[in-house]
């Protein structure tokens, strides 16, 4: 399932004349305990309104399910067919792996969860549905999304779920938000 995206990131030169500063391969994350899924982070920012002037890489830091405070996060995440790990996955696993990207308040605490990723995180998501075809599982429904998609998804609990025979790749932009807690 490896995936190489291209990433070509521009800032401006001290004559202020627009620069490729980076064009490189995005690395890619593999979260514990979490077979079949890929998390290659593009951008981050820790700011909000973002610098421009700022050209630091902080994908190459520590991958964080959810953006610094008052940050963003670019990122495709690829789903492998669930059919191939789902098995492989209790809550001791789902937890580990939440924790394995500095998020494991975000899971699902109740004690069935519709699916064994069932989380909520503080943010606004958008995800834009690449390739492939995936479920988002809601609390009381679900909704099949694919290729073209839109969703924006806001601080609600959900997981999602490719019951398909071949992957689905989303990309999301998070954005930290204020409001009931995950």
């Amino acid at each position: 399932m490896p995936n190489s995206t291209r990433r070509i990131v521009t800032g401006r030169d001290t004559h202020g004349r627009a620069i490729v500063i980076h064009d490189t391969s995005a690395s890619v994350f593999h979260p514990k305990n979490r077979p079949g899924v890929e998390v290659t982070n593009l951008w981050l920012t820790t700011e909000t309104p973002a610098s421009l002037a700022d050209t630091t890489d902080r994908t190459q830091e520590p991958v964080a399910l959810i953006p610094p405070a008052q940050g963003t996060v670019f990122r495709i995440v690829e789903f492998s067919p669930e059919r191939d790990w789902i098995g492989q996955l209790d809550r001791k696993a789902a937890r580990e792996s939440f924790a394995s990207f500095g998020a494991e308040q975000a899971l699902d605490n109740s004690e069935q969860p519709r699916h064994p990723l069932m989380h909520k995180t503080e943010t606004i998501d958008y995800a834009i549905v690449l390739s492939g075809e995936c479920y988002m599982v809601l609390d009381d429904s679900e909704v099949l999304v694919t290729a073209g998609d839109v969703i924006i998804q806001r601080g609600t609990n959900h997981a999602w779920s490719n019951r398909s025979d071949r992957p689905c790749r989303i990309a999301f932009v998070l954005i930290d938000g204020t409001g009931e807690k995950p």
